[in-house]
């Protein structure tokens, strides 16, 4: 007898559990969040990334064939550019969080213009924020760069 109250008490909790299951669809409009999709991505693509921003007005972009790029880890910013008479040098660099950017012109020739992208974070790590920020900088040259490549490195220094 007991084993059949059981039963009947489990076909009872049973059918209130599917009752309570069943829902009315709700309609647009009619509460709930709607998710809308769309064919085109909403975010850069890997061929635009956010840092390569335009050269300032009145400077003039570097080609990419004068510009050595082989020592900056991929995925950070290479743009390179000339103000004035073309004896300043612009340079899009990457820092984070408590970093801060800075650039050093370390060797300069008839061939070349050597450039060091530095980052320098604090010696403490203090806590710091997770962006990553690409700051435009720009550093006087000797000469105006002319036909000159300009090989671009980077280094982390902590002070």
């Amino acid at each position: 007898m007991r084993s059949l109250g059981t039963v009947i008490g489990a076909g009872v909790l049973l059918v209130v559990l599917a009752a309570c299951a069943t829902s009315t669809p709700v309609g647009p409009g009619e509460g709930g969040p709607t998710l809308t999709t769309s064919a085109e991505p909403t975010s850069p693509s890997a061929e635009e990334p956010e840092f390569e921003s335009p050269v300032p007005p009145g400077g003039k972009e570097v080609p990419k064939t004068k510009v050595d790029a082989t020592a900056v880890p991929e995925g950070n910013p290479t743009t390179t550019w000339t103000e004035g008479d073309g004896s300043v040098l612009g340079v899009i660099a990457q820092e984070a969080g408590c970093g801060k950017a800075s650039v050093e012109i370390v060797e300069q020739n008839a061939q070349l213009v050597k450039v060091v992208l530095v980052e320098t974070t604090p010696l403490d790590q203090p806590v710091c924020t997770m962006d990553i920020r690409y700051p435009p900088l720009t550093a006087k040259l000797d000469a105006p760069l002319g036909d000159r490549t300009v090989v671009l490195s980077t280094r982390q220094d902590q002070k």
